[in-house]
């Protein structure tokens, strides 16, 4: 592993320890020559997935892309970081599963609809406004009349 500060290729690691859901493993390693320390992340290479858009498109799977989309939905929200690793790492997981090489972007805009909605709902319906095109005001009633009427009297 070379050094992001002096680019050597002489480390050592320090520490090791897997991620919450065991799907990555965390190095601290220290460099042999300018003594500074970094993190490192290895988790598993996954096959390459295509993502299919509604217009037909094929891109690849990027989950940097998905976490951006999730990040911008939970802005200034009581939601953290891992939080939202962890719904990125369950859709993934749930690609990987239910797919070969290709998934429509819908299934994977559903999957996080749905760990959305069950982790903040302001999240949830910024989310959906998105991903569903809401037109105008009568758009958002429509997506939060199921959970208004969840919510106790």
């Amino acid at each position: 592993m070379k050094c992001p500060f002096c680019q050597a290729d002489n480390d050592r690691v320090i520490n090791s320890r897997a991620s919450d859901d065991g799907t990555v493993i965390r190095r601290r390693r220290k460099c042999l020559v300018c003594k500074r320390r970094y993190s490192t992340c290895e988790r598993v290479e996954r096959r390459a997935m295509k993502v299919i858009k509604k217009d037909g498109a094929r891109v690849p799977f990027d989950r940097n892309k998905l976490k951006l989309g999730l990040e911008k939905a939970c802005w200034k929200r009581p939601i953290s970081d891992e939080q939202l690793e962890a719904i990125v790492t369950e859709v993934e997981n749930q690609i990987e599963a239910n797919f070969e090489s290709e998934v429509e972007s819908r299934f994977i805009g559903e999957l996080v609809m749905q760990q959305l909605r069950a982790l903040d709902q302001v999240a949830y319906v910024r989310f959906a406004s998105v991903y569903r095109q809401f037109e105008d005001v009568r758009d958002f009633v429509e997506e939060l009349k199921p959970m208004l009427s969840d919510l106790p009297r």
